[in-house]
């Protein structure tokens, strides 16, 4: 046995990938851009108050943000599969560094107007839905197959840790201390820094499927169609689609919108409690990420990964029945775990079932499906708990995920179909469009 060998094995499996220099390099970048995503989501907040802005004009940000990540997902999927997602990754990362730059700039001057923040949002979301799908097809060509588990339980690990807690801290106190464009230039310096380290993350080639003779080049929309019947023949990718967009229906507007009202009205709490419960869902985010990392794939990922996601929507009926906020924390702990453990199992399912040349439309299709019903589900979660109550909100967030779960288990035939395609023990080979779905027909 080499050394080299003797090294990898000696390590923890979550730190496995560490052992390749462009991940090392890689994973520096997206610390150093999530501690930047951090900042910049606390002190637009206060840069909007500083402007005189109220709820209706931050929401307004938010809402540009969100429209340009829906409007541009699909276009971000069809170009990481054609760009090295390395370009899209600087290029996006130059972009981030141009906004945030902007607003400092605008802010010291006292020079901010609305529409700026807007405009600038708008972009930011923009660039997020061509990073994402860029970022999820460069995995698998900087480490090997068997460390994808590892690399998106780091990832699942970096974005509460660094992105909802360690970003937003440091924010906070640079308001108070300066002011909110002392904030962004916090921001600025860690985007510069990401870019920095990126840029030396080696160039590697798109990974495309072979040419076939005679075969007429697809334009862009004929790419997003070839994305999108994929998704529709694939049995596993579109049951848990599917099942992903009626859980993030159910779910979100009760978490984002409805548990401040819990805790204020129902218990009695104020910000500090409320704080104290996204604290804890962040924390039990990283450690269900960083327990998923250093385990091996399930034999029956596909079941795990749908029930766990089911079954761990249940904390919002322990939120709904809460008498103490203690124990909305401990329901928002357990709920962070159950939520990114499996999340770590989707990010190498993707990696790995589908064929390279499709990876960035999958990405693209996955966070647009899943990005799509959000904004509904916080739209109408007040309108709804005025009819059935606050407290029956809850009792539904925290069973028709399960429903749904089972369902998509069920009708998608998922146990048949990963068995027949096992990630445990040995690579698997991508599938051509359909073949999910008849190699579950064979197998029974």
């Amino acid at each position: 046995m080499s050394g080299s060998e003797a090294t990898v094995r000696q390590l923890p499996r979550a730190l496995t990938p560490f052992r390749h220099a462009g991940y090392r390099k890689l994973a520096v970048a997206l610390v150093l851009n999530t501690f930047a995503g951090g900042v910049w989501v606390v002190a637009l907040v206060w840069e909007v108050i500083r402007i005189d802005g109220g709820p209706g004009a931050l929401s307004a940000v938010t809402t540009a943000s969100a429209l340009g990540v829906v409007l541009a997902a699909l276009l971000g999927g069809v170009v990481a599969d054609r760009v090295p997602q390395k370009l899209i990754l600087l290029g996006v990362g130059a972009a981030e560094l141009l906004g945030v730059t902007l607003v400092m700039t605008l802010s010291l001057l006292e020079l901010t107007q609305l529409w700026h923040l807007v405009v600038i949002g708008f972009g930011a979301g923009v660039g997020m839905a061509f990073y994402y799908p860029a970022y999820s097809a460069w995995l698998p060509a900087l480490v090997d197959e068997a460390d994808l588990m590892a690399v998106n339980g780091f990832e699942g690990m970096v974005r509460p840790t660094i992105g909802q807690a360690v970003g937003p801290g440091v924010a906070g106190v640079v308001v108070g201390i300066a002011s909110s464009g002392a904030a962004m230039g916090v921001a600025a310096g860690a985007h510069l820094l990401g870019l920095v380290m990126l840029a030396m993350v080696p160039l590697t080639a798109v990974r495309k499927a072979a040419p076939v003779e005679g075969a007429v080049p697809t334009t862009a929309l004929g790419e997003m169609r070839e994305g999108f019947v994929y998704m529709v023949r694939t049995p596993w990718l579109l049951a848990t689609l599917l099942f992903a967009a009626v859980m993030v229906l159910a779910i979100m507007g009760p978490l984002e919108v409805l548990v401040p009202f819990l805790i204020k009205d129902k218990l009695g709490g104020g910000p500090g409690d409320h704080a104290m419960v996204l604290a804890a869902f962040g924390v039990g985010g990283a450690l269900g990420s960083l327990a998923m990392a250093s385990v091996q794939m399930p034999r029956r990922y596909l079941t795990v990964m749908n029930l766990m996601w089911g079954v761990g929507c249940l904390p919002f009926i322990v939120m709904g029945l809460a008498t103490q906020v203690w124990m909305i924390v401990v329901a928002a702990l357990v709920l962070g775990v159950l939520f990114s453990a499996p999340m770590v199992i989707w990010g190498t399912l993707l990696q790995r079932r589908v064929p390279p040349h499709l990876l960035g439309r999958a990405a693209s299709l996955d966070f647009f499906i899943s990005l799509s019903l959000m904004p509904v589900s916080m739209a109408i979660a007040g309108p709804v708990s005025e009819v059935v109550g606050l407290r029956t909100t809850f009792y539904v967030a925290g069973v028709v995920p399960v429903a749904a779960a089972v369902i998509a288990v069920v009708a998608a035939r998922l146990p048949a179909d990963e068995l027949a395609h096992p990630l445990c023990d040995q690579p698997l080979k991508p599938q051509v469009d359909g073949s999910a779905s008849e190699a579950s027909t064979a197998s029974l």
